[in-house]
């Protein structure tokens, strides 16, 4: 195991409860205790894994934890409104870890070099790096409006009710078709999900760290 896939498995196992709770926390304030009553309003991470994502993380750097139960007839302000407030509360989550954790590296508390050319065991700096740049692309990762990630509960909220309730019928199929993307991304080379996502993560990356070179030195 490589340096930079511990640091991720540390990262992982930070910012996914993280995320995860967030969801579980903002249902049960809008009157969902589903989440709580499962044990999901929790920091465990154990309590959040899901094995397809935690798979599909390590082997493409891209991933999700267990999906947090929700009712959506019992949120406050509507199960549109309700659940696009829900499904901010996740990347909202990594944002403001990666902003906590990028003060360290931005004010240079700590000193940081990629992990591809630090050729050192072990670095506070290089996993703090880790730890702001998987936040931010959670964050980035879970705004595409798409299936079941994020993005598609906060643009459910401005759809007509007669396309949010179909859509919502169609998640598995377009759970199936996001997975088939994440396949060819990684072992056919596709680039369309790196070449959608890298900009955006790195442009908040330099603007949190200061850096312009990411944690993988590019």
């Amino acid at each position: 195991m490589g340096i930079a896939t511990l640091y991720l498995i540390i990262a992982f196992l930070i910012d996914f409860p993280f995320h995860e709770a967030s969801h579980a926390f903002v249902a049960d304030r809008l009157g969902d205790p589903t989440a709580r009553l499962q044990g999901r309003l929790s920091l465990n991470p154990l309590r959040h894994l899901d094995r397809l994502g935690t798979l599909l993380l390590l082997v493409i750097g891209l991933g999700w934890g267990k999906p947090v139960p929700v009712d959506a007839m019992r949120l406050r302000y509507g199960p549109k409104v309700g659940m696009a407030l829900v499904g901010a509360a996740g990347p909202a989550a990594n944002l403001l870890l990666a902003l906590l954790f990028s003060l360290p590296l931005r004010l240079h508390w700590l000193p940081f070099r990629p992990t591809r050319i630090a050729g050192i065991p072990f670095s506070a700096g290089e996993l703090v790096a880790m730890i702001v740049w998987l936040n931010l692309a959670l964050a980035v990762f879970n705004l595409i409006p798409f299936g079941p990630l994020d993005g598609s509960r906060i643009i459910g909220a401005i759809l007509p009710d007669r396309l949010f309730f179909g859509l919502a019928r169609f998640e598995l199929v377009a759970l199936g078709i996001f997975f088939a993307l994440l396949v060819a991304e990684r072992f056919a080379g596709t680039g369309l999900l790196g070449n959608l996502l890298f900009p955006p993560i790195k442009m908040l990356w330099t603007s949190l760290t200061g850096f312009q070179f990411t944690p993988f030195g590019v």
